[in-house]
């Protein structure tokens, strides 16, 4: 069982080495959001259909391993996979900077390095949402993802504008570098890690075809849980269609830099930060589960100011962009957080790799399959078209959750769901 304490997460040697790693490696995780876009866009000149294919097979894997991965992960100790994934994502991006330094870099390297990396932020990214209850007392769930994810809006708030700085003196691929290295330190962390996860014994386990079907009944067996799913998939689908053409957008459409762009997505990351660190407020103010709708509703709206921008001059569409992400970001956190807690209270121990890949193979894998469409469907009608599909599948998306029964209730931790 996960350790009790009586203090604070911050006073946790454990979970302090945990939190540590995961900001090395969040931070380098921004770095290259900035860093593969501008490579590909201004240095390789990629079209809005290459963009495409090189944001989709980023998110590939999401898709074709998603589901098998949450049955491995529960088979394996969680701590393990993330080191493991951390060291083939460390060699992968390293390759950029070496193809680079020898002139053979072309976008069909990206495509494929990002493939690499995707597929081994799938099994990170599973476990490490799995992992939290076998770190802390379970009281301490909701404290440790809101410090999880307050750091990554920290890293996204500083990320990006160092990116751009380091864009401009040292190229983007050599920059990719750093991202790289961080890898390596999240790795070095989890190796002094110590978990108290305990596995079922091996004649316990089903086939995995079985495992991953009790994976899928589990988040499709409880309705308020399907109507997170619905919502969380139909606006990763959205916001992806948006998302893919943002660098053409900003970066030729609107003309910024890269050092700009990178300004702007530390802007917009505060709204993200302060969502993260108001999320326990206002779950005690509104109710948890009303912050779902609330924050659903909120971040839908805020991506109608997207495409209005090019209407705008660029200083003025600046800050519309930087105001508008601020405003989604806040939501999306608030949201993120309070259905991430919600999904970990419900869910029995040995179900939560299983429930954590079911839920990301609907809400992430609909990701590539948006992106892809993202450069078809803007190499045929062009970005801003595109980017108004988006909004509009945005503002659909809040409606499973806007018409559930949230509203009716106050607190996550009174639903009893029965396995």
């Amino acid at each position: 069982m996960a350790p009790t304490s009586t203090t604070g997460l911050w006073h946790d040697r454990n979970f302090l080495r945990f939190w540590s790693g995961q900001a090395a490696s969040q931070y380098g995780a921004q770095i290259t959001k900035l860093a593969l876009p501008v490579l590909a866009v201004l240095m390789l000149r990629a079209d809005e259909a290459q963009v495409g294919y090189l944001n989709a097979s980023g998110l590939a894997a999401f898709l074709l391993v998603g589901l098998p991965a949450g049955a491995w992960i529960d088979r394996m100790r969680k701590r393990r996979v993330m080191i493991l994934a951390d060291g083939v994502r460390a060699i992968a991006l390293a390759t950029i900077p070496l193809l680079y330094v020898t002139g053979l870099l072309e976008l069909w390297h990206l495509y494929l390095i990002s493939l690499i990396q995707g597929t081994a932020s799938v099994f990170f990214d599973v476990s490490y949402q799995s992992i939290v209850p076998a770190l802390v007392h379970g009281e301490q769930i909701a404290e440790a993802n809101g410090k999880l994810e307050s750091t990554q809006q920290i890293a996204g708030l500083s990320g990006p504008a160092v990116a751009g700085w380091l864009i401009g003196l040292i190229t983007a691929p050599l920059a990719i570098l750093v991202t790289a290295t961080t890898y390596l330190i999240s790795l070095a962390a989890l190796l002094t890690t110590r978990d108290h996860e305990v596995l079922r014994p091996r004649h316990h386990r089903p086939p995995l075809h079985r495992e991953i079907s009790e994976g899928l009944r589990w988040t499709l067996g409880e309705p308020m849980l399907r109507r997170i799913v619905a919502t969380s998939g139909i606006a990763n689908l959205s916001t992806t269609l948006i998302f893919t053409l943002m660098p053409i957008f900003v970066l030729r459409t609107l003309g910024f830099s890269p050092a700009r762009m990178g300004l702007l997505l530390t802007v917009m990351a505060v709204g993200g930060l302060l969502g993260a660190a108001s999320t326990p407020k206002l779950a005690k103010r509104f109710g948890e589960a009303r912050l779902i709708p609330l924050a659903a509703c909120g971040s839908a709206l805020a991506t109608v100011l997207v495409p209005l921008a090019v209407l705008l001059p660029s200083e003025m569409a600046f800050w519309l962009l930087a105001a508008q992400g601020m405003i989604a970001n806040f939501n999306a956190l608030v949201y993120n957080i309070t259905q991430v807690t919600f999904r970990q209270r419900i869910t029995p121990a040995d179900l939560l790799g299983r429930m954590n890949a079911s839920v990301r193979f609907f809400v992430w894998g609909v990701m590539p399959v948006a992106a892809l469409l993202a450069g078809w469907v803007g190499s045929a009608i062009g970005t801003v078209p595109t980017l108004w599909i988006g909004v509009i599948g945005c503002l659909v998306s809040a409606l499973p959750v806007a018409l559930g029964p949230f509203w009716r209730l106050r607190d996550l931790s009174a639903i009893v769901v029965h396995r």
